[in-house]
């Protein structure tokens, strides 16, 4: 790729200062192209797997979290979302701020599972990240009450996936978590890392930015899994019997394996070269300290940022549908 190609704010000209991110060379499984994200690290940010806890549920629709962590401010990821064991399946419609110690109780949660009761305090519990077709949804839902209100989307994307029009999206989060896992298994996070640019069949699906490696490696998972592995995994192409390289040789091989590889680069060149997004609109959420995180919007894209003095801190933003 040209060196232009390597700038993250040609790709998302977004009101926001991207100086210094930059690209590595594409990763693809199956339909999901990952694009690593280099750049500057804010460390003293609280891992979410390490020091961010979903302590109880209050009531179907109400969740407190805990930042556990003597020191360190925890930005929640947005859209996250906990599986539980004997208990209500939740997922916020909005990332956060947590202080060091702090609880935190969102009365504006989302069930994700119907039908099923109990509370449990934060044990034998896994977080996930919403599949972005649910997203731009549920980030329309924050501040709204009702436990019901992302029940009629999870059933039609059960239904669109061919499974039953129920509203469980565990059928697609644990029902398919062997196949989803494989993306994880499949592409590789790289060391220093702190983000990644997500396509799906070749359009633009999300970019995740985060404080520092750290976290990063902690939202991977689930990002590459739930988030963006669900919509792959459905646009997956039927498979086919692969055309046999016709080298006789080993240089010959080398040279045709090294044609191919150009020919990747060059396509996903190509999808950088589309900007995405456009009539940007930035919406301040809430603050803490220097922290600011917002809520943007444009042309079929959405999500949250989290800055501080103008410089991004933190970053999801996603195809909108």
């Amino acid at each position: 790729m040209t060196s232009s190609m390597t700038r993250l704010d040609t790709l998302l000209p977004v009101p926001l200062d991207l100086t210094g991110y930059r690209l590595g060379a594409p990763q693809q499984a199956g339909a999901l192209t990952t694009v690593p994200v280099w750049g500057p690290e804010r460390p003293g940010f609280v891992p979410p797997r390490s020091g961010l806890k979903l302590k109880r549920v209050v009531d179907y629709g109400r969740v407190e979290l805990h930042n556990g962590a003597p020191e360190g401010v925890a930005i929640v990821p947005l859209h996250i979302g906990y599986i539980q064991h004997g208990a209500q399946n939740h997922a916020l419609c909005s990332a956060a701020l947590l202080a060091a110690g702090q609880t935190r109780r969102f009365d504006d949660a989302c069930c994700v599972q119907a039908g099923q009761g109990g509370y449990l305090e934060g044990r034998d519990q896994w977080f996930f990240v919403l599949p972005v077709e649910l997203r731009a949804k549920a980030l329309r839902l924050r501040g709204r009450y009702g436990y019901t209100k992302l029940w009629e989307d999870i059933v039609a994307l059960n239904r669109e996936y061919g499974l039953p029009p129920r509203d469980h999206l565990e059928q697609i989060l644990t029902g398919k978590r062997r196949i989803l896992t494989q993306f994880q298994n499949r592409l590789e996070l790289l060391p220093g890392q702190l983000g990644a640019l997500f396509f799906v069949d070749g359009a633009f699906a999300g970019l995740e930015l985060a404080p520092d490696a750290r976290y990063f490696a902690d939202v991977w998972m689930p990002l590459v899994c739930f988030a963006y592995g669900v919509a792959a995994w459905h646009a997956e192409p039927e498979p086919r019997a692969a055309e046999p390289y016709r080298a006789g040789s080993l240089a010959e091989l080398r040279a045709e394996l090294e044609r191919d590889r150009a020919a990747r680069l060059e396509r996903v060149a190509s999808w950088l070269a589309e900007p995405v997004g456009g009539n940007w609109k930035v919406t301040e959420e809430e603050r803490y300290l220097d922290l600011r995180l917002s809520t943007v919007t444009g042309d079929g894209i959405a999500g949250q940022v989290v800055t501080d003095g103008g410089r991004p801190v933190y970053a999801s933003l996603f195809a909108a549908r």
